[in-house]
């Protein structure tokens, strides 16, 4: 499922610069904050891994190619981890730019365009993937509403700021939206 409102140009990537600066930082406060932020996704979409079926004990790697560092992402019992190196023997790994990757997740854009078009890289248990995708498909996630729900009575402000940086990482024009 794409989102109309989506640019079809590639989207933008993290300036290396600034990638290289976030290195060193310690990546155990960012993975306290993103675990946190899973649980409460799955709280407020509780069926979102149901669809993934067979493939629920299935482990995926998850690489955003303009950032340096990587996820593990486990659905039974749900875990994310942020590693510098993704591990050998993970059932499956991808990788895109960020942009993309978050793109994807809101159904932004078309994984299939993206994978052929080389923008996105796949390995490993190409069913887990499609599962996983259709799980994330299925859910009809705005992580900018998710993210907004974390501010109580200032979300509906926190949200349309949200939304406005999303559409500029990923092209949209709000007019579209």
């Amino acid at each position: 499922m794409t989102h109309p409102s989506v640019s079809s140009g590639p989207l933008p990537v993290i300036p290396p610069l600034l990638a290289l600066a976030i290195r060193p930082l310690p990546l155990l406060p960012l993975q306290l904050v993103l675990s946190g932020f899973l649980a409460r996704i799955l709280r407020r979409h509780p069926g979102l891994l149901d669809r993934l079926g067979d493939h629920r004990r299935a482990r995926f790697g998850i690489r955003p190619l303009d950032l340096p560092f990587g996820f593990i992402v486990e659905a039974a019992p749900p875990r994310l981890q942020v590693v510098r190196e993704l591990p050998q023997g993970l059932d499956a790994y991808v990788s895109a730019s960020l942009a993309n990757l978050l793109a994807l997740v809101e159904g932004r854009v078309d994984g299939d365009a993206l994978m052929f078009s080389r923008q996105l890289g796949i390995e490993g248990d190409m069913e887990a993937v499609l599962a996983l995708r259709n799980a994330i498909d299925d859910a009809g996630l705005d992580l900018a509403a998710e993210l907004a729900s974390l501010f109580g009575p200032l979300g509906e402000p926190a949200k349309r700021s949200f939304d406005i940086a999303r559409d500029r990482l990923t092209g949209a024009s709000r007019e579209s939206i």
